[in-house]
């Protein structure tokens, strides 16, 4: 690459990002009493928040509506194009209506407005341009301020793309602090994600039941051994009449034969080392993991709330599950 042209783009890209840094602080300061009433309106409705749009603005509509449906204020797509085709019957009662339009004068808002407003529906507003037909048609207005595209023609969307996204996600947080909308919350809306997992998974979910590592303290080493290997997690739980006496791992086995003793000589007692480190069934996993490290140890006994031996976690069961 030349030196010319690797100036050149860097140039290019710090130009853009100054552009829309810029846009962005005026959008701050632009913030009044308009942006309180949409957030209360949406608060106290009983409906949905029904975002509509047209090209690039239906793209950031989109965006939006995943972001408050993730957290907590139910949102659905309505796309301004096919709403005038049929797609009308989405808005129901008690629904609010955002439309996102950079112009606020395009064909397709100038016909859904006067439709959505025989329906008695609320219309948020969010548009670039104060005196144009969405911004004098709405009942709420977000004003996103816009003095030019970063594009150097100043036609792709670009700057007036980013102020859209980033007044979306200051009324979804908004939202979410209001209503006091936490990690639990979050979580819910998340099961599958790492975040779900280290707010629900618990202990039990994870543990083999089926592939349970345990041994007798009269056991013999060679039948500890097999038990170890058989199972595959390292390690083996002493246990007499369902309580944990001991754990022999991998480690213990190990430091046994440095020490040239006569496996022939000793039983799983011997070599065991006693209170391992247990934990609840019932513990959350992400518990279960903070133990392991502490404790700089690879596996956990697991306990009922009788206190009853019932399986190993280990953490390469935790790995699978993307805690780490």
């Amino acid at each position: 690459m030349k030196k010319h042209n690797f100036h050149k783009i860097l140039n290019s890209a710090k130009q853009t990002i100054a552009i829309e840094t810029e846009a962005l602080s005026r959008l701050q300061k632009s913030l009044d009493e308009s942006f309180v009433q949409a957030v209360e309106k949406i608060l106290v409705s009983k409906g949905r928040l029904i975002i509509t749009g047209i090209g690039k603005s239906a793209n950031i509509a989109t965006k939006i509506v995943a972001t408050m449906n993730s957290t907590g204020t139910p949102a659905v797509f309505m796309h301004a194009s096919d709403a005038v085709h049929g797609d009308l019957g989405i808005i129901q009662k008690d629904d609010i209506v955002l439309i996102i339009s950079k112009s606020g004068n395009t064909p397709e808002i100038k016909v859904l407005i006067p439709l959505i407003k025989n329906f008695g529906n609320t219309i948020i507003g969010m548009t670039a341009v104060k005196n144009s037909y969405l911004g004098q048609k709405s009942d709420i207005l977000l004003y996103t301020p816009l003095e030019k595209e970063a594009c150097p023609n100043n036609l792709a969307p670009t700057t007036s793309t980013t102020l859209q996204i980033v007044m979306g996600d200051a009324l979804a947080v908004a939202l979410l602090q209001t209503k006091g909308f936490n990690e639990k919350d979050f979580a819910k809306y998340h099961p599958g994600g790492s975040l779900g997992k280290k707010l629900y998974l618990r202990v039990k979910d994870v543990v083999d039941s089926q592939n349970i590592p345990q041994s007798s303290a009269d056991d013999t080493i060679v039948e500890t051994i097999i038990e170890m290997t058989g199972k595959r997690l390292g390690a083996t739980a002493i246990v007499e009449n369902n309580k944990v006496l001991g754990i022999i791992t991998d480690g213990d086995i190990r430091r046994m034969l440095q020490k040239n003793m006569n496996i022939n000589d000793l039983k799983a007692k011997d070599i065991m080392t006693l209170s391992p480190k247990t934990i609840s069934q019932n513990a959350l996993a992400v518990e279960a993991l903070k133990k392991m490290k502490e404790n700089n140890i690879n596996q956990l006994l697991v306990e009922d709330e009788q206190g009853n031996y019932i399986g190993m976690i280990h953490i390469h069961d935790l790995l699978k599950e993307g805690l780490l």
